[in-house]
């Protein structure tokens, strides 16, 4: 197996964690309760950690279609590399979508929880306008790209895997959650919106957390990264 091939498995795998986990968890919330919005957060953030930690000695962990972009954007990835771990996380996240699908029309009362949260896939909340949606993304993205250059990409950043990573999720899906629903990744919310044929201010999941990205992994390769 090519190392191209092993890193876009990696991808994937690494991206369908993430997106099985988090869809799950809030359908679960919706069918059984007792959940609750920190639990889905925590759900996010240890399935990231794990997720990073797994894959980010074989393809870097991006597991995100706006983190790649901005890896490619420092140089850091090739242009046929970046297009291939982007079409990897894209499949990963509709394969979790439709097994998410799968596992919960076959228990009582589980179709209605996929209907009435779309199959877990992020959007506005009630009341919530795509501008508010969009500016929420795109800060909890500079922050998040800020913590993964600190925590992995930096060669002075502390050996902790991807626990910086998901904890930073799970903190932004606490404050951004009801708001936009705190994606910051568009394969998170294409693959179960792709199977849920949920599209709600679908655009804004695309350009919050890209320029997102592009702002705060251009600031720190610029400004903050050591060259040495």
């Amino acid at each position: 197996m090519g190392k191209l091939l092993k890193q876009c498995v990696a991808e994937a795998l690494g991206t369908f964690m993430l997106c099985f986990v988090g869809a799950g968890a809030i359908v679960s919330d919706a069918l059984f309760g007792d959940i609750g919005l920190l639990a889905i957060a925590l759900a996010h953030g240890l399935a990231l950690a794990i997720a990073v930690s797994a894959t980010m000695n074989v393809s870097g962990g991006h597991l995100n279609p706006a983190v790649t972009v901005v890896m490619f954007a420092t140089g850091r990835i090739r242009t046929g590399h970046a297009a291939a771990y982007v079409g990897a996380q894209m499949a990963g996240a509709v394969v979790a979508g439709v097994a998410v699908l799968m596992i919960f029309q076959g228990i009582p009362g589980g179709a209605d929880a996929v209907a009435v949260t779309g199959l877990g896939t992020p959007v506005p909340g009630a009341g919530v306008s795509a501008g508010t949606a969009l500016l929420t993304e795109l800060v909890l993205t500079i922050l998040l790209v800020f913590a993964i250059f600190g925590t992995v990409v930096d060669s002075r950043a502390p050996a902790i895997g991807g626990f910086g990573i998901g904890a930073t999720v799970a903190a932004h899906i606490l404050m951004g959650g009801p708001i936009s629903g705190a994606s910051m990744n568009p394969a998170r919310t294409f693959g179960p919106g792709l199977v849920g044929g949920v599209w709600s201010a679908h655009w804004v999941y695309w350009v919050g957390p890209i320029a997102g990205a592009l702002i705060a992994g251009i600031i720190y390769d610029r400004l903050i990264l050591s060259k040495d």
